[in-house]
């Protein structure tokens, strides 16, 4: 039976280990501090993007045109409701204070994915961020199943199973307009030349300019390289496109038989910047219309709250207790 380390040194050996091994850390494991900050970042980031990730789709949940489609909207916005509180959840068992991570997304100081601060215009959107955006969430986040923090690689079982339910829909919803109307074509189109790029850009930046990158593989936090990432997402999607019939905004999209891959186009990295510090279309109103549902909805935090303290003092509970 192994020894449990005692001294600093010892824990820094055993959770270098652990990680070597392919094995899991737990939350009541020692980890290094820097380890800690780097998954309440990350589960944050993914947390907050669920959660503002609800207003683009949720925007079109009263056009709907048709009751089925309104019921797939509102179970599809549910179930990101869902993803944002078992990732919050994971986030708390690092020590993170709920309310500490919602504050710091409406004031600015935590960041969420850049694809959510472009508008959606037509109900052909709906459709596109199921195939495009969820399509490149199932990238990024099926590797993550394998995190090294237990309760993030846990939630993210679940939620890669929605979320590809999700990204079938918005094809198959997709697939349905192409189908229909020269103007419904037309729409689908259009929305696929809007959103193609920033889904490119959801994998984040270039290696060469990706600061964490390294050392959150290193920390088996991340197993696959942004680029890596980008580059499978594209190999992905454009037989998707050829069978859906819209053509993807790049002139430069071609098969590289040589590297067995699809070579594509340069990301405009400048709008990425500028979206991803505050400068988007709708990173304004999204912020604001998340603080004004965190405000409006005080009244019931605090009287669940109260009821539970109620509950607690209540003499059946408290002879329970002893």
């Amino acid at each position: 039976m192994t020894a449990l380390p005692e001294t600093m040194g010892e824990f820094e050996t055993y959770f270098d280990e652990t990680i070597e091994r392919g094995r899991r850390i737990e939350p009541r494991d020692w980890m290094p501090d820097a380890y800690r900050a780097t998954m309440i970042r990350q589960i944050a980031q993914h947390a907050h993007s669920e959660i503002i990730g609800m207003q683009p789709e949720g925007n079109w949940i009263t056009r709907a045109p048709s009751l089925r489609r309104k019921a797939i909207l509102i179970a599809k916005v549910q179930d990101e409701a869902g993803h944002g509180m078992y990732l919050y959840s994971a986030a708390e068992t690092l020590g993170a204070d709920r309310a500490d991570l919602t504050g710091k997304l409406v004031s600015g100081r935590q960041k969420y994915s850049s694809i959510f601060n472009y508008p959606t215009l037509t109900y052909a959107d709906v459709g596109v961020i199921g195939w495009l955006v969820d399509g490149a969430a199932i990238c990024n986040q099926v590797p993550l199943c394998r995190s090294s923090y237990g309760p993030y690689g846990r939630a993210m079982i679940r939620i890669c199973k929605e979320e590809s339910f999700h990204q079938r829909q918005g094809y198959e919803l997709l697939m349905t307009m192409m189908r229909g109307s020269k103007a419904q074509r037309e729409m689908v189109q259009d929305a696929t030349n809007r959103f193609w790029w920033p889904s490119l850009m959801m994998f984040g930046p270039p290696d060469a300019q990706s600061p964490n990158t390294a050392q959150s593989m290193a920390w088996g936090v991340k197993r696959h390289t942004n680029d890596e990432l980008r580059q499978r997402f594209v190999d992905m999607t454009v037989p998707q496109a050829d069978k859906l019939g819209v053509i993807l905004p790049d002139k430069d999209l071609a098969w590289n038989a040589e590297r067995g891959h699809y070579d594509f186009g340069p990301v405009d990295w400048t709008e990425f910047m500028a979206v991803v510090k505050g400068n988007g279309p709708c990173n304004a109103q999204r912020v604001a219309r998340r603080k004004a549902a965190h405000d409006d909805g005080a009244w019931v935090r605090e009287a669940a709250l109260a009821h539970a303290a109620k509950h607690a003092a209540s003499p059946k509970n408290r002879k329970d207790a002893g």
